[in-house]
């Protein structure tokens, strides 16, 4: 996914840095751009809805699918607002709450209105679903996230008579928690710590009990506060969500607060083979390893009888909505459902990959994607968390998208590994532009792309699917405009680029990293298994640092130009400067310490780490008021930087050589200088932005005629994130 620190991603596409929205781009085959600064780009999508271009234009603009997220003036607006009237087509500012250094950013989905009545409907059950599976993040995350969950729910429901001062430090922190899926940063992966008290904490619970919240009777209150406590106001106490690398020799399943494992260390897994990789967790009973297999089970009188596991209740509702989907889905849309329902009851491998296949194969407008994906929160990069998002292709900018998806192959054979690891008919992904109608559990705003599924054989026989999530780009952007470029930019002339092109280069690195990156590559034949199985904790790391190397390095080739994606390499001058300028500005998350966790800002890290050392193309400048910056050299040679550790990461991938990936990650990716975070923190605290984010999803209702039949799906925009996760909440039963 995408999401970068400028705005770029990882397997999947996120934000982290100076884009604003996209934090990383990764190995999920297309997740966390890693965050490049959006910009401006909102007038000129409406001008794309709006006026009809002569013929041709798509072909010359090409793929200025690009030109996908929205610019805007920055909403500093600390409290909610009401919806505003507005004129036709003309949306009010994405930003409309901020928490420190958070901000809460309302996404759209304008396209939904377009949908015939069926898809309407099918689409409202399928974000249902994605309702239903979303406790789960929270559990997945810390042992005590449902527990801590369900206390804040209940103080914040019944507030009457709390301090005010007190309920605010308590709702703040809950719309950080519900951001998060607990009390661990997304992106740092530290844990953040309250500003309420444990004394002020106890006064809000005892008044809420007295007010008929479910916390009582007393007695089990005071001992619930006890044993939270540590979880909520220890900083020392699982400080981290996911701990690859912890110091002093600590166990890095031990040191993670993630609950994939209970009493649990790697030396105890050696030799263990589990047969529920993606959808389990593993404790150690009676002093051996169980996997406790999420499902739901099979339903009473099936021919093949499976008991319920993990998550049962989470997953049987899960089943319910899907259900209820069914009439209303295209027949290829019909079998992904009931491949998945299958799934979710059986928890089988065989079953999961049978769901990629047909959802590769379905063309479907609405999609979806509901499942234990992504593995970024394991410390072993092998359990899948829960994520659910429900999308609506984007018309005008699908069109556009497309065009990269037919030149797979050629990118393919021009890519600057080895032959042998090269595809001789690498199947095109399915490509989409799209705008979410909701983004549930371990997926949010920051993924601007996305590349499924992750498992190599599906990709090799059947392809893949690729995202780009225009409306939380238009709503990153909105939320963000030039601030960061213009600070970070080491001179005029990269600061005209990032303005004139920067929008444009961060679109086309995003669909380059989605698109050609991820699927890209043949693997050995001696690999008997899929290669995060061999390169281990360090796969996420690899996979979305390649997928952003294939995106730079083609950059220069002249195909670009020949379709009308760019209208000259100033274009590729400006993704390099973005990808140089974000290597420093993502420090900015790390706010202590001195490493990295995150794959994605681990990528980049390693990109530009890499390229300083072996060819010099890129150097940190310090300017005479102390400020430093990071300057390219020479612009081909850094591409001859990127394209020798774009060779090399292949090579490892494609022969699991986990040795080496751990020499280049440790080296480049993991360590950084203080001092310049330092400054960096400080630089972005005088723009006065969010160094985070979270969306708000669009809300749909059914609306019901006089015969109670269905007869429109309609769509809203609440403004209001801690509302919308409390109904969540009442939706998934909790």
């Amino acid at each position: 996914m995408l999401g970068r620190g400028d705005l770029r991603h990882n397997g999947r596409c996120q934000l982290g840095e100076e884009r604003p929205a996209f934090a990383g781009r990764g190995p999920k085959h297309g997740r966390d751009l890693k965050e490049r600064a959006l910009v401006s780009l909102v007038s000129k999508t409406q001008q794309m809805r709006n006026v009809q271009h002569p013929a041709g234009w798509a072909a010359s603009v090409g793929v200025l699918l690009l030109c996908l997220a929205a610019g805007g003036a920055f909403c500093q607006t600390p409290q909610p607002q009401q919806p505003q009237p507005q004129q036709p087509g003309v949306q009010p500012p994405s930003l409309v709450d901020r928490v420190g250094a958070t901000g809460f950013i309302q996404v759209y989905a304008d396209s939904f209105k377009a949908l015939p009545l069926a898809s309407k409907i099918g689409a409202y059950w399928l974000s249902m679903a994605a309702i239903a599976v979303n406790p789960i993040a929270y559990d997945q995350n810390s042992v005590y996230g449902l527990r801590e969950k369900y206390l804040l729910e209940q103080i914040i429901t019944h507030s009457q008579g709390i301090d005010p001062a007190v309920l605010k430090k308590i709702t703040d922190y809950a719309k950080l928690f519900f951001g998060n899926h607990g009390n661990h940063n997304t992106f740092t992966s530290r844990k953040f710590e309250p500003e309420f008290t444990p004394a002020e904490l106890r006064a809000a619970a005892s008044r809420a009990l007295q007010n008929g919240a479910r916390l009582g009777p007393p007695g089990r209150l005071a001992r619930e506060l006890r044993e939270l406590e540590k979880p909520i106001f220890d900083p020392d106490f699982q400080p981290m969500l996911t701990w690859k690398n912890p110091p002093n020799g600590q166990d890095p399943l031990e040191a993670s607060a993630v609950n994939f494992y209970h009493g649990v260390t790697l030396l105890d897994l050696k030799g263990f083979t589990e047969r529920y990789g993606l959808n389990s967790r593993l404790v150690k009973k009676g002093g051996r390893l169980v996997e406790e297999a999420y499902r739901a089970g099979t339903p009473p009188g099936s021919s093949e009888q499976v008991p319920p596991g993990l998550y049962a209740r989470e997953l049987g509702l899960a089943i319910q909505y899907l259900s209820r989907a069914l009439p209303y889905a295209p027949d290829s849309q019909k079998r992904v459902i009931h491949d998945l329902i299958r799934y979710y009851q059986t928890g089988e491998r065989a079953d999961w990959i049978q769901c990629g296949i047909d959802w590769v194969r379905d063309p479907s407008n609405p999609d979806f994607s509901n499942g234990f994906v992504e593995v970024y929160k394991d410390p072993r990069g092998v359990k899948g968390a829960i994520q659910g998002f429900v999308t609506v292709v984007d018309e005008p900018m699908n069109r556009l998208m497309k065009s990269f998806a037919d030149h797979v192959a050629y990118f393919e054979q021009r890519a600057p590994w080895d032959t042998q690891y090269k595809q001789e008919h690498p199947q095109p992904p399915l490509v989409h532009a799209d705008e979410t109608l909701i983004e549930t559990g371990d997926f949010d705003v920051t993924t601007i792309g996305d590349n499924l599924p992750n498992e190599a054989e599906i990709h090799a026989q059947y392809g893949s699917k690729s995202f780009i999530f225009t409306g939380s780009m238009r709503a990153l952007s909105s939320a963000q405009g030039h601030k960061v470029s213009e600070e970070f930019a080491s001179s005029q002339a990269e600061m005209e680029r990032a303005r004139k092109y920067g929008d444009l280069a961060e679109e086309l690195f995003t669909a380059m990293h989605e698109v050609i990156g991820h699927g890209s590559g043949k693997l050995s034949p001696r690999l008997t298994h899929e290669p995060a199985n061999y390169i281990k904790e360090y796969y996420s790391t690899l996979e979305e640092t390649r997928a952003d190397l294939m995106a730079l390095w083609n950059f220069w080739d002249p195909k670009l130009i020949e379709m009308g994606a760019m209208p000259n390499y100033e274009v590729a001058k400006a993704a390099y400067d973005a990808e140089a300028r974000a290597a420093l500005v993502q420090l900015r998350e790390v706010p202590t310490g001195d490493t990295i966790e995150e794959d994605h800002r681990r990528g980049t890290q390693l990109i530009v780490n890499y390229i300083r050392d072996k060819t010099g193309a890129i150097q940190p400048i310090q300017r005479a008021d102390g400020k430093v910056y990071m300057v390219i050299t020479e612009y081909q040679r850094m591409r001859q930087g990127v394209g020798m550790l774009l060779a090399e990461l292949m090579r490892i991938k494609a022969e699991g050589d986990y040795d080496a990936v751990k020499a280049l990650i440790t080296r480049y990716g993991i360590h950084f200088n203080p001092a310049w975070r330092d400054q960096v923190v400080e630089r972005y605290r005088k723009l006065d932005l969010p160094t985070y984010w979270v969306g708000i999803n669009p809300e749909l209702e059914l609306h019901y005629d006089a015969h109670h039949q269905i007869d429109d799906v309609t769509i809203s925009y609440p403004r209001d994130f801690l509302q919308q996760q409390l109904r969540y909440t009442r939706i998934a039963g909790e």
